[in-house]
């Protein structure tokens, strides 16, 4: 796909620093660093920071206790950032995130605990598009996300418990979880090339393609 993949190296005790799109969310040279809910992944947060303060970026942080899972629950569309709520990231984080990030924020409520972060269910594809499983949102956040997109894929409910919207998207270039090929027959439609990866043993642990994957500026 044309990337150049930068690795933060693993530290003992800390199993799910692989999920690396957890750690916080980058916008031009700044990195907003993650505040993570569970105490079986706050130690990850020092380990990061390092190495983002260490390869040049301004490390930014959000004051007080509120939870923010980074690009977990923030994804960018465009002008705006998606932002998700009710499992790992705490509403109130939102309005810290948007200030920080300089941009409007639209808030998403999750309501089904398989899609615990909004890159499981919910994934910008560029130009307005966006692929996503309705009902891993409430109604009034189904109705937001329609009136903030131009377009919307629907995932069959099949294939969005395979993770299929949790993809790295860069250009015309989907990878995603293999065994979804309704989603990458849409994809074809508009003009998307699919790349289906195993990812079998990451699923085992709640993730997928994008949860291996922080953008540091080459993703949407």
């Amino acid at each position: 796909m044309g990337a150049k993949v930068e690795l933060v190296s693993p530290k003992q005790g800390w199993p799910d620093m692989v999920f690396t799109a957890n750690a916080g969310l980058v916008s031009s040279r700044r990195f907003l660093l993650g505040n993570f809910r569970h105490p079986e992944r706050q130690g990850e947060a020092a380990w990061f920071a390092k190495w983002f303060a260490e390869s040049g970026y301004e490390v930014a942080r959000i004051e007080g206790d509120l939870a923010f899972e980074g690009e977990g629950d923030a994804l960018f569309c465009g002008d705006r950032l998606f932002c998700g709520h009710g499992y790992r990231t705490d509403l109130a984080a939102h309005a810290a995130v948007g200030a920080l990030m300089g941009r409007e924020t639209v808030s998403l409520k999750l309501v089904n605990p398989h899609f615990y972060h909004l890159d499981t269910c919910f994934c910008p594809l560029g130009d307005g598009v966006v692929a996503w499983f309705p009902e891993a949102f409430d109604h009034e956040s189904q109705q937001r996300v329609r009136a903030s997109v131009s377009e919307t894929i629907e995932v069959s409910r099949e294939e969005a418990w395979r993770f299929a919207c949790n993809a790295v998207v860069m250009g015309r270039d989907v990878a995603l979880p293999e065994g979804c090929p309704n989603f990458c027959a849409a994809l074809a439609t508009h003009d998307f090339r699919c790349h289906p990866l195993p990812m079998s043993e990451f699923m085992k642990a709640g993730g997928a393609c994008k949860c291996l994957a922080l953008g540091l500026g080459g993703l949407s």
